[in-house]
């Protein structure tokens, strides 16, 4: 069945990710992006919507075996406001911008499998190839959902990938549970008196009640949370004064709260807020917080994420398949999708030697193509091939 199928080659593959990544988009601006995808699809012969959160795109293609199951395969497009120093011959051209989380690479993938399905769908079913905006940080997943995503387009089960640094090339990482955790972010304003920094008896020290309340919130995850249930609260940025003799008047902190415990989650908050009116009434202080809840925490379906490490391996290789795998603390938006329905996150090895996600030398490694290609098509087969996906549990 596959020996049918007609590959794009690693030309192909290529081409197009370094197309993306000489001209990188950020959040909900990817026009380009969007255009670009839209007409690779067309001329594969896809049905193509376009516009569901601005930019995003979903292709349809209906398997030769009739009636069965719905799935959604899912990419990122945006780039990130960083600086690339890399060298390369495809560096981005767009100053101040780069595809710095190798989502170029995930979007040609996931072209590459659409091409190859698109020659020769023999399933049973519907494939929805999905190209979403705004993965960093601004929800682009929520928006399509909001914008009607699993309501125009019905799906039984939805699936995503990312690259991932350290882990070696031609290996993966495949979660029974967790993957990714919840995040948080605030921002905190804390108002007393301004006085001359000879006399701060005449101001109420909002300076020292900020650095109380970095050195003390930690202890909030560290004394307080079970200690089998991670979570980090971080303080990020800290800004306060512009002079050597003024105490000053108001103090600004931002950061993040990270954990994969929902009810957990909702703890941290109440605490935090607790914590910050206990300080300002110590110190006369006033408080403005400002907390957003941001990503939930994305957690794989048990056993569809067994039927992705199966493919994975018949992909790879035996024990090329990581099980065992820490979740990481950072986060991602594909979690909005797989609460709306069984959902599967995994890891594909970027090589040991790469630069990690978000560093302005990382680089998406182009061997990777092919594999994450050919794990989206056998993977399509794998689930509809029968037309009936796995139980969920």
């Amino acid at each position: 069945m596959l020996n049918t199928i007609q590959w794009p080659g690693q030309q192909a593959l290529q081409a197009w990710r370094h197309d993306f990544h000489r001209h990188p988009e950020t959040a909900f601006q990817e026009h380009r992006t969007s255009a670009r995808v839209s007409d690779l699809l067309k001329s594969f012969g896809l049905e193509v919507h376009r516009g569901l959160a601005g930019t995003g795109v979903v292709a349809v293609l209906k398997g030769l075996r009739g009636a069965g199951p719905s799935i959604g395969l899912r990419a990122d497009m945006d780039a990130l406001n960083v600086t690339e120093l890399n060298q390369c011959e495809h560096v981005s051209t767009h100053a101040g911008r780069m595809h710095a989380c190798g989502h170029d690479g995930h979007t040609s993938m996931l072209l590459g499998a659409a091409q190859a399905l698109a020659s020769h769908p023999d399933f049973a079913g519907t494939v929805y190839f999905i190209f979403q905006p705004a993965e960093e940080n601004e929800g682009g997943a929520r928006a399509m959902i909001e914008d009607g995503l699993f309501k125009r387009f019905p799906m039984d089960a939805v699936y995503s990938m990312h690259n991932w640094p350290g882990l070696p090339l031609g290996t993966a990482a495949v979660h029974s549970g967790a993957v990714m955790a919840a995040f948080d972010i605030f921002d905190l304003t804390l108002t007393g008196k301004g006085c001359h920094a000879a006399m701060p008896h005449l101001g109420k020290d909002a300076l020292l009640a900020a650095c109380q309340l970095v050195t003390h919130l930690p202890a909030l995850i560290a004394r307080e949370q079970e200690v089998h249930k991670p979570a980090v609260l971080s303080v990020t940025s800290f800004n306060a004064g512009d002079t050597y003799n003024v105490m000053p008047e108001a103090i600004k902190l931002r950061g993040t709260v990270r954990c994969f415990d929902m009810p957990q989650r909702a703890r941290i908050e109440q605490r935090f807020r607790e914590a910050i009116a206990a300080t300002c009434a110590l110190h006369g202080l006033q408080a403005q917080l400002d907390y957003r809840v941001s990503y939930p925490a994305t957690i794989n379906n048990a056993t569809h994420a067994e039927v992705c490490a199966d493919v994975l391996t018949g992909v790879l290789g035996e024990g090329k398949v990581r099980r065992d795998m820490v979740p990481s603390m950072a986060s991602e938006d594909f979690a909005f999708m797989a609460q709306e329905c069984p959902g599967v996150y995994i890891w594909l090895g970027n090589g040991e030697g790469s630069a990690s996600l978000h560093n302005p030398q990382y680089d998406f490694n182009d061997a990777n193509l092919p594999l994450g290609m050919r794990y989206w098509v056998e993977l399509v087969h794998a689930l509809l091939r029968d037309g009936k996906l796995p139980s969920s549990t």
